[in-house]
This record gives C-alpha cells, sequence and structure tokens, in this order.
C-alpha cells in the first residue's frame, strides 16, 4: 500500500517536474544544490503528511472544481473575538454551521508579539499558535472537526516579511550575515534611498518610508509595512524554501485554503514599484505546483488589494495557474461608492470588467473585511462626470462618518492623510447602512430603510459569481464597538472599530425576526438557500447587465442550464419602478409571487430575484 502512494507523489511530481525545474533554475541562477534542497522538501512534507488529508486530496483531485459551484458560503473571524480561542471556535462549530458557513476563514493566528503584531501579520514564528489562542494540536483538531462537518478552513499565511522577534530576525540584529541575507540589510542609506524613489509608502502617516535604521546591527533594514516587520529577500532561495515549508506545514494541519498575504510585494528590485514584479507569478507558480504535489487538495487564494487589470494575472493562465481564489476587492469598494452617491454609474462600469474575465476566474466577493475600505476607484472613469479624485474622496468619507448632511452612516477614517485627502475608511456594514444611527435616534423609519439596505447590499454579493464571504458578525447585523477607544493597545487604530468581540447576546435575537439582528439573519440563510438550489447562480454562468433606466437601480441577469435570473438592487432612498424589456413570466423569489417583469416595482433599498425558467 505505502508504494502505492510513492508511486502517487512521484506522478505528480514527474507531472511538474520540468517546469519546477526550468522555474527554479531561472529564478535562483541555475544553482542545483538549492533545487535539490527545495525537492526534498516537498517530498518529506508528503512524507508528513495525514493519511486522512491524503484521502481528502485524492477526493478533490478527482473534483477539481469542487470550491466553483454555487454552495459555498465563506465566514472571516478573529478567533478571539468570535470565541476567545480555537478550542472556542470548536464549541460554536454548530453556530457557524447554523449561519450556512462551510469556508471558515481564522484571521492570523500564529505566534506574534504583542503590541508589535499588527493584527497577527508579524509573525515571530510560523510553527506556534499565539499561547492564547491555543496551540498546533488545536488548530488541527479544529480542523478536523470541521472537515467532518465539510467546512473548509482557511488560514493566513504572512509570506512577506517576518516579526522583528523571529529567530530569523534574532540573529540578523545579532550579525550573523547568512540572516541579513535572508532580509534587506544595508551599510548605510545610499541604496534604500535609490529604492525610495520608485517604491510607493503603504502607510505614509503611520509607517512612513520602507526602510528602519537597525541599532543593534548598525545597518539599515528593510520594512515596506511597519517598522517592526522586515522584508524577506525572496532572491534567497533559503528563504523560498524554508517559507514554502512553513506554508506546507500548515496544510498539513488540516489548512485547505492558504491566503498569501500582501503576495504582489514579494519581490524587491532597485529601480521598480517593487509591485507584481514577474517573479512574483514564478514564485506562486512554483507555489501552486507545490501543492499539486504534496497537498492537492488545498487552494491558493491570494490578496491583491488592487484594480482588476493587475488582480487578473495572478489566476495565471489555463496551462500555468497560479493561485485558485482572488479577492474582489474593486467591486467591494464601488459598492459602498454607490451607498454614498446613491448612483450605479460606476458600479456597472466596473462590473462589466469583471464579467469580461473568463468564467474559470473565480472571485470571493465581499461588503466587509478586516481592514479598512481604501478608495481605490477608477478615477479616470469618474473624471468624465467632473469628479475629481481628492475631493470624491472626501465626499465618501465625509459621507461614511456621518458629517455629511442627512447621512446615516457612522464610520471613522483610517491613515488620514489631510494634505493628500486619501484617508481610508472603518466601520462594521451594519453601521455603514445607518443602522447604528437610527437605533441611536429611536428611529423606526430609518432603521427599515437601514436593515432593507443591509440585506440588499448581501443579496448583490450572494449574487455575483464566486464565493460569498460574510464578516463575523454582519451575520446579525453588528455594530461598531466604539469602546476600542478606551484600550490604550487599540486605540491608535481606527481599524478596531469593526474588529470588535462578536455579541452573543445579539446573536441570541437571530431568530426574532422583529429585530435588526433577526431580519438580516433571516434574510442572509434565505440567500444562501436560494442561491445553493439555483444552477444559475453557478460560476459558468453566462452574467450581462440590465438597462433598469433609473440611474438608481443596478440590474444583472444570468443565465444556466434553463433557468435565467434577473436580479435589481435599489441604491436610491426612495422608491423606483423599473420597466424591463422583458414581458416573460417571472416568480419573485423575494416573495413567492408570478408576474410579468416589464414593470417592477423596488422600495428605497430594496432588491428583486426574479427567475424564469424554460
Amino acid at each position: 500500500m505505502e508504494m502505492m502512494w510513492e508511486n502517487e507523489f512521484a506522478a505528480r511530481f514527474q507531472r511538474h517536474e520540468d517546469e519546477l525545474k526550468w522555474l527554479h533554475n531561472e529564478l535562483y541562477h541555475n544553482d542545483q544544490r538549492a533545487y535539490a534542497l527545495f525537492t526534498e522538501m516537498l517530498y518529506r512534507c508528503w512524507q508528513e503528511r495525514p493519511e486522512e488529508l491524503k484521502a481528502k486530496d485524492r477526493e478533490r483531485e478527482a473534483d477539481r472544481d469542487w470550491y466553483k459551484g454555487h454552495d459555498l458560503t465563506g465566514m472571516l473571524m478573529y478567533v478571539n473575538a468570535f470565541a476567545g480561542d480555537l478550542q472556542g471556535v470548536r464549541g460554536k462549530l454548530d453556530y457557524i454551521a447554523e449561519c450556512g458557513v462551510n469556508y471558515l476563514h481564522l484571521m492570523p493566528l500564529l505566534e506574534s508579539p504583542e503590541g508589535r503584531s499588527d493584527g497577527g501579520y508579524a509573525v515571530s514564528d510560523f510553527r506556534r499558535v499565539q499561547p492564547e489562542l491555543g496551540t498546533m494540536e488545536d488548530l488541527a483538531e479544529l480542523a478536523g472537526d470541521c472537515r467532518s462537518r465539510g467546512i473548509a478552513v482557511c488560514l493566513d499565511f504572512v509570506m512577506n516579511h517576518t516579526s522583528e522577534d523571529h529567530e530569523w530576525a534574532r540573529r540578523a540584529r545579532a550579525g550573523e550575515k547568512e540572516y541579513q541575507d535572508r532580509y534587506f540589510f544595508y551599510d548605510d542609506w545610499t541604496l534604500p534611498n535609490a529604492f525610495e524613489q520608485t517604491v510607493p509608502q503603504v502607510f505614509p502617516t503611520t509607517a512612513p518610508g520602507n526602510f528602519t535604521w537597525c541599532e543593534e546591527a548598525h545597518k539599515v533594514v528593510m520594512t515596506t509595512f511597519y517598522p517592526y516587520q522586515w522584508d524577506l529577500n525572496y532572491a534567497n532561495p533559503v528563504v523560498f524554501r524554508e517559507m514554502t515549508d512553513n506554508m506546507l506545514n500548515l496544510c498539513n494541519h488540516g489548512v485547505d485554503i492558504i491566503r498569501l498575504d500582501a503576495v504582489p510585494y514579494i519581490w524587491k528590485a532597485l529601480g521598480t514599484t517593487c509591485r507584481n514584479l514577474k517573479q512574483v507569478h514564478t514564485l506562486v507558480r512554483i507555489m501552486r505546483m507545490a501543492c499539486e504535489i504534496v497537498c492537492p487538495g488545498t487552494l491558493l487564494l491570494g490578496e491583491v488589494v488592487m484594480e482588476p487589470s493587475k488582480v487578473a494575472p495572478y489566476f495565471g493562465t489555463v496551462e500555468k495557474p497560479e493561485c485558485h481564489l482572488l479577492y474582489n476587492v474593486t467591486t467591494m469598494a464601488s459598492i459602498w461608492h454607490t451607498v454614498a452617491t446613491r448612483d450605479v454609474m460606476l458600479l456597472r462600469h466596473q462590473l462589466e470588467q469583471v464579467f469580461a474575465l473568463p468564467k474559470d476566474y473565480t472571485f470571493l466577493n465581499y461588503l466587509r473585511c478586516h481592514d479598512d475600505i481604501g478608495w481605490g476607484l477608477d478615477y479616470d472613469f469618474l473624471r468624465r462626470f467632473g469628479q475629481e479624485e481628492v475631493p470624491h474622496k472626501r465626499y465618501l468619507n465625509d459621507y461614511f462618518t456621518g458629517k455629511w448632511p442627512g447621512s446615516p452612516s457612522r464610520g471613522e477614517l483610517y491613515n488620514d492623510d489631510p494634505r493628500l485627502g486619501d484617508a481610508r475608511l472603518c466601520g462594521t456594514t451594519a453601521s455603514l447602512c445607518g443602522i447604528e444611527s437610527a437605533r441611536a435616534a429611536g428611529n423606526q423609519a430609518a432603521m427599515e430603510l437601514a436593515v432593507r439596505k443591509d440585506i440588499m447590499l448581501h443579496a448583490f454579493m450572494f449574487g455575483l459569481s464566486g464565493v460569498p464571504v460574510l464578516y463575523s458578525g454582519d451575520e446579525i447585523a453588528l455594530e461598531n464597538d466604539n469602546a476600542y477607544h478606551q484600550d490604550p493597545m487599540k486605540a491608535e487604530d481606527s481599524r478596531y472599530l469593526h474588529r470588535g468581540n462578536l455579541n452573543w447576546e445579539k446573536v441570541s435575537l437571530r431568530n426574532r425576526e422583529d429585530t435588526p439582528e433577526g431580519s438580516v439573519f433571516t434574510w442572509i440563510r434565505k440567500l444562501e438557500g436560494i442561491r445553493s438550489a439555483h444552477p444559475s447562480f453557478d460560476t459558468r454562468a453566462d452574467v450581462w447587465l440590465l438597462d433598469t433606466g433609473s440611474s438608481h437601480v443596478l440590474g444583472i441577469g444570468r443565465y444556466y442550464q434553463g433557468e435565467q435570473m434577473l436580479m435589481l438592487y435599489n441604491f436610491g432612498d426612495e422608491e423606483q419602478r423599473v420597466y424591463l424589456a422583458d414581458d416573460k413570466v417571472y416568480t419573485d423569489l423575494t416573495e413567492g409571487t408570478e408576474d410579468h417583469a416589464v414593470f417592477t416595482t423596488l422600495p428605497a433599498g430594496g432588491f428583486r430575484w426574479l427567475l424564469h425558467v424554460f
């Protein structure tokens, strides 16, 4: 039996050997020793992989598109905010299943130093879980429980940098050249200053510049994000081998989906932006092959927070794929732009680009995540209509922070740069939709509109091709955690506004439809049920934009396997009557009625899903 599985590894390796060797040798200057060590690492990781996970690999190899249908719903959560620790999450799996979730994304949980972790994105040990969250054994047990329930587990892999407390960084600070070579160390500021001429700043107000002086080593070190996050040098084959080994170790603990954090940044070259360089794609392609050899049941999710033209290349090609999944980040930003302007023009323009991409491309769709909302919109397009970038960003931020007259939103700015007008935005979906302000004012009409808008936005997300992902708490309309201001460890980072603990008292209201919590929860479960039951939601469906005749109403059509779905979303604050050049009889899946679709009325912030079966 063991020999058969040895042959299994050999067959997978042979399938990729020529390309793997070519790319590795090209990247690392024909270093045969480095290539041999890399392939030996792959074999060792395969040997260490538990048989239960190998069985799952075989099952998914037989159905390589297992994640591409219309029956996955994701949920993103911080372990401590949701249930305290990993064992606590295990104890809440019934609730996660009740939410209809079968894709569980756990935010960074590997060991990182308190106060210098950037929310877990400064890892000091890739082989240890943060002690207060549990152990690697706890992670494996949770993953096993999820697997038995049909829930895939996703975990961040922070690959661009390590914490300054990582063993490599400690030894580099102590002067060991071997470890300094795993980072970017310079004797003086000459080369760092040259880099700064072309490399943008990630956090210009909170962490300006891309380099930090290391007093212990008396050298300058590259720190693209924060000074305590030291960029790894992937031009060093040891770094790539060791980091790939760390990634595969997570897979061997039961992680099904690896989120490659900040992947566009991982290759640096003087005279460039150090973003999206061709060597990045080589590295990701090799990592994809490494997974297909060692753990082919694993998916790679690329975090590429850029416009569609820069995002799509990270899928690779049909012959040489890279990431299985990517974030639909521009759509997310465009959604909130549309909420503030009540005009669907930009969202239509953005969706046209997404709909034109190959159907093989699978996006994660989301309204909110752990991070801020950056206004990375198509300003060339908006400029045609007299909307300039800086004043338009200011309007959006004024609207969502409640400064604009009549705005119901309650958000806060992040990394505000008044000079550039380039602040980003924080807040939960519920608070940005107006649920928080309506509750504070005791305004029932405002609450009804805010709840409708929250549900409509979720319907829009569930109506897109790909994988919808809920941010934990959004399923019960969780509002902002304004108490973060009183915590000295969090007060300087407004992202904690939407990173509050899940309120289990509010969770207990989920079945009371007379509450915002119950209304939103009930509708999300209904949307999930409709989506999983109808083939027109499949990623292989034909998708197009409808002419609604209203600047406030977005229309999307879907067709697959004899089902045609017309979807209408009213971003306006008033009722809209929509004319569609289609006189077929449709079933309104939101109300269960049947009628012709020629004239359809939508309440303010409302939506319709209309189904016709041929």
